[in-house]
C-alpha cells in the first residue's frame, strides 16, 4: 500500500547542485578554448565534464590519435620552458622589447 506521506527512498541528487560539477564544467570551457587556439579543437572529440560515483570532478579527454598526443606534449614542453625561462626565443617565448 502506497501513502503520500511515507518518506520515499529515492535519492535527489542533481550534479547540477554541486561545485565541483561547475568547476569541472568550468575547467573543460578553458581547456576547449585552448585547444581551439591551438588549432586542436577537432582532435579531441569526446572532451567533456564529468562527476565520478563520489562526486570528484573530472575531465574527460577521450581517446586521442597518437599525433595528437605528440603533439600535445610538445605544446606542454615549449610552454614548461617558457615558465622555465620566459626570455629564451629558441622556443618562441621570449618577446623583444623596443
Amino acid at each position: 500500500m502506497h501513502s503520500d506521506d511515507a518518506p520515499s527512498d529515492t535519492a535527489h541528487w542533481s550534479p547540477l547542485e554541486t561545485n565541483e560539477w561547475y568547476a569541472a564544467r568550468n575547467a573543460t570551457t578553458t581547456l576547449r578554448d585552448v585547444l581551439t587556439a591551438a588549432g586542436m579543437a577537432r582532435e579531441f572529440p569526446c572532451l567533456r565534464a564529468e562527476l565520478n560515483a563520489f562526486g570528484q570532478g573530472l575531465i574527460e579527454l577521450g581517446r586521442v590519435s597518437p599525433s595528437t598526443a605528440e603533439r600535445l606534449a610538445e605544446l606542454l614542453r615549449r610552454a614548461i620552458a617558457c615558465i622555465r625561462d620566459p626570455h629564451d626565443t629558441a622556443d618562441g617565448c621570449g618577446r623583444t622589447t623596443d
